[in-house]
C-alpha cells in the first residue's frame, strides 16, 4: 500500500523505519490503541519519540488516532479530529474533570489499550499477519 505525504515526493523516500511504524499503526484495530512505545516495543526498534516523529511525518495515511500518549491525553492540535474517530469506533473513553482545559475526555487507557494479540476481525496475532 503507498501512502501519501504532503510533502512532494516524500512518499517514493520513505525510510524504512517510518514504513514498518506505519504498517504497525494499521493493524491496530478500530476502537484500540497503542502508545508510541508501545508500537517501538512491538518493532523492537527506536522510542517513542522515534515513533512519533513519523507519525507526524508519514501518519496522515494510516489510523494516526490508534496510535497516541501513554498518558491517554488527546493529541495537541487535532483533539476534535481524533475524538470524532474514538467516538465513531467506540474507543473507551474518561470523561474530563470540570477543571481541566477544554474539557476534552481522555482515553481509558486501561481499556483502550492493544497489545498487538487477537485482532478485531479475529485473525490471530499481527505478528503471523
Amino acid at each position: 500500500m503507498s501512502r501519501e505525504n504532503e510533502e512532494p515526493g516524500a512518499a517514493d523516500e520513505l525510510p524504512e523505519y517510518a514504513e514498518r511504524v506505519l504498517d504497525v499503526a494499521e493493524l491496530i484495530p478500530p476502537g484500540r490503541v497503542m502508545t508510541y512505545g508501545d508500537v517501538a516495543e512491538w518493532l523492537g526498534e527506536g522510542g517513542p519519540r522515534q515513533v512519533g516523529r513519523v507519525m507526524a511525518l508519514y501518519g496522515g495515511a494510516v489510523p494516526w488516532w490508534r496510535v497516541v500518549r501513554a498518558d491517554g491525553a488527546l493529541l495537541p492540535g487535532h483533539e476534535l479530529r481524533a475524538l470524532d474517530h474514538y467516538r465513531e469506533e467506540g474507543t473507551p473513553l474518561r470523561q474530563a474533570p470540570r477543571s481541566a482545559e477544554g474539557h476534552l475526555p481522555r482515553l481509558d487507557m486501561a481499556r483502550a489499550r492493544w497489545d498487538g494479540g487477537e485482532s478485531a476481525n479475529g485473525s490471530g496475532s499481527p505478528r503471523s499477519a
